[in-house]
């Protein structure tokens, strides 16, 4: 029971964005009956109050957007905006889930077909749970969508995280050489944060690595996960792999990964998850300055460059050399 309430008042917290809350019976009453019910649940599907807000993803070499990533929020009618980490949970419990997928999917696709009418070529990227990366019907549903939106399937690219493939690696491996097969690109979230074999990157046809935010986080005072970060992006560029960057909040790490190689980022310091609208209006923006655009001032030569993010260059270069 204590659990239970200190669950409540958790959720209390993060929905008023209030940093803390005290637990009371009518708050968790009412917080209860809104949020815990599967008819709450049912409502959010079928109400359309499930949203996408799209971070982009930056492409260090030009500056450019190559793609976005889908992330759903609940707008729920007495709560307001609920991120995902309040309510993923709820719906799997209740079974809903590969529901919650369909609607996702549906709706990153409805925008990608947007941008592509004009003349956008922006790649969307979705989060998969375990249970729909082992659903056989995926392949076939995911065609059908594309198609009837006019979009090719390589317009989609599915984020999975580590235990998605080794869950069941048979079944993982069939749908995701179909999917590949159709077009559709696989990248694997959270890289590095679990502790799987890295012998699924020989076995599964994947295309990108999402290295975890926490290596990105602490790069630039720690010089072991400078170097980290340095073999990671070589690993993946070794396997023909593309390597993204999570969680970029300050230009010196944007620098310093462009310098270490790596393809593309995506974080605050761009921009953070936002619904479509505010999202055309930055990529209006972000075209418009792209001659004076962040990666044209922060490539500088190693040589020259100044600051914490050179030294960074430094002590990676350091450690890789006591590694080898």
């Amino acid at each position: 029971m204590l659990l239970r309430k200190a669950d409540m008042a958790m959720y209390t917290a993060k929905t008023t964005h209030s940093g803390y809350a005290v637990y009371s019976d009518g708050a968790a009453e009412g917080l209860s009956l809104h949020f815990h019910s599967v008819k709450s649940l049912n409502d959010a599907l079928t109400e359309n109050q499930l949203v996408l807000h799209f971070q982009p993803k930056i492409d260090l070499a030009t500056g450019g957007v190559r793609g976005v990533e889908a992330l759903v929020r609940w707008d729920h009618p007495t709560l307001g905006l609920l991120g995902p980490d309040t309510f993923l949970k709820r719906f799997d419990e209740a079974g809903l889930l590969p529901a919650l997928t369909d609607v996702v999917l549906a709706q990153a696709l409805d925008r990608a077909a947007v941008w592509a009418a004009r003349g956008e070529t922006l790649s969307v990227a979705v989060n998969l749970a375990v249970s729909s990366i082992m659903d056989s019907r995926l392949p076939a549903q995911i065609a059908v969508m594309t198609a009837s939106r006019g979009l090719s399937p390589s317009v989609l690219v599915l984020e999975i995280t580590e235990d998605a493939l080794i869950a069941d690696r048979h079944r993982a491996s069939v749908n995701l050489a179909a999917l590949r097969d159709m077009g559709v690109r696989i990248a694997v979230d959270d890289f590095g944060k679990g502790y799987s074999s890295l012998s699924y990157l020989r076995e599964f046809p994947i295309d990108e690595l999402k290295l975890d935010k926490s290596f990105i986080l602490t790069m630039m005072d720690d010089a072991r996960a400078t170097a980290l970060v340095v073999s990671t992006i070589d690993l993946a560029h070794s396997l023909g792999l593309e390597m993204t960057a999570e969680g970029v909040e300050d230009t010196e790490a944007y620098q310093a990964l462009s310098r270490f190689g790596c393809d593309l980022a995506q974080g605050f310091l761009m921009s953070r998850p936002i619904p479509a609208a505010e999202l055309d209006v930055w990529l209006s923006a972000r075209v418009a300055q792209l001659p004076t655009d962040l990666h044209l001032l922060l490539r500088q030569d190693p040589d020259t460059a100044v600051g914490p993010a050179s030294a960074v260059d430094t002590r990676s270069r350091e450690v890789a050399g006591d590694l080898q």
